[in-house]
Formats: C-alpha cells, sequence, structure tokens
C-alpha cells in the first residue's frame, strides 16, 4: 500500500509542478491576447472539463502507443512506447488537469490588469522584469490554488490513469484504481478504507483553497 500512495503522490506532485510551468505563461498570454487564436487555443486546453476521461485517455493510448503517430518523435528519445508507463501517466495527468491549473492562473492575470505594468516600466523594468517582480507576486494566490487543486484533481484521476497506465503493481498502480480492483476482487473493506482516505484529503483540499482565497481575496491588484 505505501508503493501505491508513493506512485500517487509523484504522479500528483511531478503534475502539479509541469503544469505551473506550462499554465503560467499560457495564462497570461490568454489573459492579454485579443486574437481569435487564443480564442481556439484556450477552448482547446479546456476540453477535458467536458470530454469523458475514457475518450481522452483512448486517444492518448493510440499516440502513445507502439504504433502511435508519436512513435517515430520518442525513437529519437530511445522510447518505445509511453503506454502503460509512469511516464505515461504524467503526460495523460498534465492534459487531463490543464483546466484547473489554467483557469485560476488566467482569472487571476485577468484581475491584474495593465495598470501594475504600467507602473514598472516608468520605472524602466523590462517586460520580462516587470512580469517576474509584479506581475508573479501579484498572483502568487493563483499559483498556490492552481497548485492545490492540480495535485488534489490528480489524485482522484481515473479514466485517464486506467486507459493509459492500466493500473500496474510499482509502476502504474495509483489509489484511484485500487479502489476499482479492490471492489473487482470483492475487498470491500479495503475499498472502503482507500475511499474513505481520498474523501478526507478531497475535503482537506478544497478547504485549504477555499482558505487561500479568503486570505487573499482582499489582496490589491
Amino acid at each position: 500500500m505505501a508503493g501505491i500512495i508513493m506512485t500517487t503522490v509523484e504522479l500528483a506532485a511531478v503534475t502539479s509542478a509541469i503544469l505551473l510551468l506550462i499554465a503560467t505563461p499560457l495564462g497570461w498570454w490568454l489573459a492579454r491576447s485579443r486574437h481569435w487564436l487564443a480564442e481556439v487555443v484556450g477552448a482547446i486546453a479546456l476540453l477535458p472539463l467536458v470530454l469523458p476521461p475514457t475518450v481522452l485517455g483512448f486517444y492518448l493510448l493510440i499516440a502513445l502507443g507502439p504504433e502511435g503517430p508519436l512513435a517515430l518523435l520518442l525513437g529519437f528519445f530511445g522510447l518505445h512506447t509511453l503506454a502503460f508507463t509512469f511516464s505515461g501517466l504524467v503526460v495523460g495527468s498534465v492534459i487531463y488537469s490543464l483546466p484547473f491549473a489554467l483557469q485560476p492562473i488566467r482569472a487571476r492575470f485577468e484581475a491584474i490588469g495593465q495598470r501594475p505594468l504600467d507602473a514598472a516600466a516608468s520605472l524602466r523594468a523590462s517586460p520580462l522584469d516587470a512580469f517576474c517582480s509584479v506581475v508573479v507576486p501579484l498572483a502568487r494566490p493563483a499559483l498556490l490554488s492552481a497548485a492545490l487543486l492540480t495535485f488534489a484533481h490528480t489524485v482522484g484521476e481515473f479514466g485517464v490513469v486506467l486507459m493509459i497506465g492500466g493500473s500496474i503493481p510499482g509502476r502504474t498502480q495509483v489509489l484511484s484504481t485500487s479502489i476499482f480492483e479492490a471492489i473487482e476482487a470483492g475487498d470491500t473493506h479495503t475499498a472502503q478504507q482507500l475511499a474513505a482516505g481520498m474523501l478526507l484529503f478531497s475535503l482537506l483540499a478544497i478547504l485549504g483553497i477555499r482558505l487561500l482565497d479568503r486570505r487573499f481575496s482582499r489582496l490589491p491588484v
């Protein structure tokens, strides 16, 4: 059980870190761009909100499989396939959890507006300096909320994880798939324990996000 928990925590932590690196510049561009392409990219990024996880997992399984369209690219890195590997889980989790990182970050960037950037520019700060020294500190509450929400969402993933990972013990087996397997095996006691633990974790995660929002709700922008 300890190995399953460690795999789940590692997957959630890696996914959250990658998504912060992706969602921060993407959210900044979407918040400031008025180009029609931004709306298209934004819609694609939010697609996992409405797309069934099994459908997304199915297409990822095809794309990352040995005969998939990405097989040639994977070959350059000495990889045959990412299907049923931990790396494949990370790819699937990043795509599936992207909206949960992107939305709070984008909303915060939109709330910040142009005035702080104009003030930084008047002090001869470059756009990069203004972003790092002004925008990022103002957006810290959203970044923290996005990281926590992404972590919690990844812990609870099932459909995408099962499709792309297959729940292989010691490699891709996580808590959500363990509950499913325990029920299939008739081990309701283990299933109840795991489900209760995830329920408590989810409640604490939501409470943490709410406390962050309340603490920083009056943060000036």
